[in-house]
């Protein structure tokens, strides 16, 4: 056998040396305050925050826990910061020529709350002193005047009327339902009955006379209601004349804090012009109306009408440094637009613009909006609300039920606002793409691409820099500092969960996950600091609390319910390698392969895909093996030969190549008739031409075949073979590494099925002659003789059946 094929044991894990930590224990390292091992990602998320190009937001993505999020908000925040742009506060006020549609104010930072205090100050006061005006002597004096004139007017052209009516024979009789005329003789009314008997000339004389006196009845009230709308109107004017004296001043000096924003000055010049005109809810309630429940109510309704001159600050930047950063954790589509709720107002809905709600794209306006873009979508209307507020660049509030059709009725429309955000959508790679292929918009919208490695370099910068992350960590979760030995085991652990020794895993959930636990021990220990001991407990632990199938297994192969041997030899059977994964747990599970071939066309049978338990890929890697059989043994012949191949004891179905070259060495050995050592486990794909291909799952493999093996009795010839690629991904544990060391377990790495057939049979594979003959005694050799005497014996049975027809 050849032990150049042989892993040496410094090959089988890394291990970090406490040399190149130059520290006694992480309380001397200054805390990591940049993304380690996303140099890439950083770059990218920098340059979409400093553009300002439209379309250039950010979509970032990576498996849970590399630190998307954490990172998206650190940095987006410091970005923040330094940005002198400073948002603007909005507020909603009312519009009042078109109540359903307020109109939105924009403020400086600070401005927006300012201005909300101005006018609730402002209306406290007019109630105040226009109520004293219309209190006042004067005021009385002015109404008292108007009112004398008017009667005056009043009763000189009623008497004048009377007076005529008197001379034409008719007595005016006025009343609250109108004029009656009663005729006179000789200056006297006289009845019905007078009248009568009066003669017909007379009778006639005097209806005609009262006729005339009612048409100028008519005219004399048609006089006297033109003179109470006068009045009425004078009336008015003084009103507005005496309010605009009380308000005139106050809003004036309003107007010119507020010169420099003409939205605001206009409005205010709108609200002085509303006051005036609705002068009458100002005015104090009357006794009369005190002691009327129903002039009480509508005072009551006069009151809360003064509300239409609040200010509704929907968004408020007073308190914010740099811009806005707000993570919305909830992004439904009325928490990312905003909404315009109702309340029920003597027994009906009703709303208006104080009730008008901001968003989380209000809040984020002139600033950055962190959302997960799972939760978007999966929210009724938020994404499409969200795509279409970016291509827009304005804010609409609307009703979801009326975008879809779902509910008609009558609301506001708010006048909508201009919106400058910067979005950062975090999600995974398969949505990233799944929305780029799919939805033409969003390679538009997020043309900033920063997609997290789960792994990075394994060196002295990066093991330091981890160093520096772990002391971080110690200090935003109160935990125990990590001494050096303790901080290598960490390191240790990372290049574990990065499957690669020369890689670092950048899951950094994981890893805060493993310092925690380390506290816990090393705090139970009554240690001032976290040793190495502690970080191995915390990881047998963690290992301990999800491996309770992988024991199970275990006991199974122990009881003989798994059939599998490790220390016979076999023809046509080998033990596969397999991981299974339960939640976040791997491990490797062993499995028994046999092949048995016979006389036949039909090539390689694999039993799983004939009873549909097998996946694609595990079909294509059987597929490939007739391709290497024809290659190698069926140049100058066909290929009679029936292969049939399967996984022993695997009822849940298979998938994936890396059993493709055990399976091919099961071929052989049952053709070959060479038994195959059944202590040596393999793992590896393989192609056409009879290279060994990489795989996953390595490590897991070879731990679980190592457990089968211990459980069994080590005997220092087990071991396992694994593709030559595949070294540089062991991460195998102490245990392994030591039996490897002592002798009593071994890794081999292959490059071919020829070098692997020699392992497994302890004979040459062979190579192939000019004539593609292969020498006496090799694998090849053995392996052509079987096939050709099959295709003797195929034509002994053709030459017989042909005599027999003739």
């Amino acid at each position: 056998m050849t032990k150049w094929n042989e892993l040496p044991v410094e090959k089988l894990r890394f291990i970090c040396e406490e040399s190149i930590l130059n520290f006694d224990t992480t309380a001397t390292v200054p805390p990591l305050d940049v993304m380690i091992g996303q140099e890439r990602a950083v770059k990218a998320v920098e340059f979409g925050l400093y553009t300002k190009n439209a379309g250039y937001n950010i979509f970032i993505s990576g498996l849970v826990g590399t630190g998307k999020i954490t990172y998206a908000k650190t940095a987006v925040a410091k970005t923040a910061a330094k940005r002198v742009d400073l948002p603007l506060d909005w507020c909603y006020v009312n519009n009042f020529h078109n109540a359903a549609q307020p109109k939105a104010l924009s403020l400086p930072a600070g401005m927006g709350c300012q201005f909300q205090s101005d006018m609730k100050k402002l209306i406290e006061e007019l109630k105040s002193d226009i109520a004293k005006v219309f209190s006042g002597e004067e005021y009385e004096q002015s109404k008292a005047d108007l009112a004398k004139t008017f009667q005056d007017k009043r009763t000189l052209i009623i008497e004048g009327f009377n007076k005529k009516a008197e001379e034409m024979g008719i007595q005016p009789q006025w009343s609250t339902t109108g004029f009656a005329g009663l005729p006179m003789v000789d200056g006297k009314a006289i009845t019905q009955e007078e009248f009568k008997n009066l003669g017909a000339e007379e009778r006639e004389g005097i209806e005609k006379n009262a006729l005339a006196v009612h048409e100028k009845a008519m005219e004399v009230i048609r006089r006297l209601q033109v003179l109470e709308r006068e009045v009425r109107e004078e009336l008015k004017s003084l009103d507005g004349k005496i309010g605009l004296f009380a308000v005139g001043h106050l809003i004036e000096s309003l107007a010119a804090k507020y010169k420099d924003f003409a939205e605001v000055t206009e409005y205010l010049e709108a609200v002085k012009n509303d006051i005036v005109t609705n002068i009458n809810d100002f005015k104090p309630a009357q006794i009369d109306e005190e002691q009327n429940p129903l002039l009480l109510f509508r005072r009551n309704m006069q009151d809360s009408g003064k509300d239409k001159y609040k200010v509704n600050l929907v968004v408020d930047n007073s308190d914010t440094k740099g811009v806005p950063v707000v993570v919305e954790t909830n992004p439904t589509y009325y928490n990312l637009v905003g909404r315009v709720e109702y309340e029920t107002r003597m027994g009906m809905v009703s709303t208006d613009y104080t009730m008008i709600k901001a968003g989380a794209l209000h809040r984020a306006n002139g600033g950055y909006l962190i959302l997960n873009v799972r939760d978007v979508l999966t929210n009724i209307g938020a994404w499409e609300a969200l795509k279409r507020i970016l291509k827009t660049r304005k804010l609409f509030i609307e009703n979801l039920g009326e975008q879809y059709g779902m509910l008609a009725m009558a609301s506001l429309k708010p006048e909508p606002i201009p919106v400058n955000v910067k979005v950062v959508l975090i999600g995974s790679p398969q949505m990233y793409y799944l929305l780029y292929n799919y939805d033409e918009d969003f390679r538009k919208l997020f043309k900033v691409h920063a997609d997290f490695d789960v792994q990075m370099d394994n060196n002295p910068a990066n093991v330091k820099k981890l160093a520096g992350f772990i002391s971080s960590t110690v200090e935003r979760k109160q935990l125990k500092h990590f001494d050096r030995s303790a901080v290598a085991q960490v390191v240790e652990y990372c290049c574990r969960l990065a499957g690669n020794q020369k890689k670092l895993t950048t899951r950094f959930n994981e890893v805060v996950e493993i310092l925690c636990e380390a506290d816990v021990w090393a705090a139970l220990d009554n240690c001032e600091f976290v040793q190495s001991r502690h970080v191995k407990k915390a990881v047998e632990e963690k290992r301990y609390r999800a491996n309770k199938y992988e024991e199970r297994l275990q006991e199974m192969f122990a009881e003989g319910k798994f059939l599998l041997d490790t220390g016979e030899e076999k023809v046509g059977q080998v033990n596969g390698l397999a991981v299974l994964a339960v939640g976040e747990y791997m491990f490797g599970k062993p499995s028994r392969i046999t092949a048995n071939t016979y006389l036949g066309k039909s090539g390689v049978i694999n039993i799983e895909r004939e009873t549909k338990m097998s996946g694609s890929s595990h079909t294509k890697g059987v597929l490939i093996l007739s391709g290497y059989m024809g290659e190698k043994f069926a140049q100058r012949q066909p290929l009679t030969l029936t292969a049939s191949i399967t996984f022993e004891q695997t009822y849940d179905g298979v998938d994936g190549d890396s059993a493709s070259s055990t399976e091919l060495y099961a071929i052989l050995s049952s053709l070959s008739g060479l038994p195959i050592k059944q202590y040596i486990a393999v793992t590896g794909s393989v192609n056409q031409k009879g290279e060994i291909q990489p795989i996953g799952g390595a490590t897991q493999k070879i731990e679980g075949f190592f457990a089968v093996c211990k459980m069994k009795g080590l005997t220092g010839k087990q071991g396992v073979m694994i593709p030559w690629q595949n070294a540089d991904d062991l991460t195998l544990n102490e245990e392994i590494t030591e039996a490897v060391r002592q002798g009593q377990f071994h890794i081999y790495a292959v490059k071919t099925i020829d070098e692997g057939i020699e392992i497994l049979t302890g004979v040459p594979a062979g190579e192939a002659a000019p004539d593609g003959s292969y020498p006496e005694g090799t694998v090849h050799h053995l392996v052509a003789k079987k096939l050709d005497e099959y295709m003797q014996t195929l034509i002994k049975i053709g030459k017989s059946v042909e005599s027999e027809q003739k």
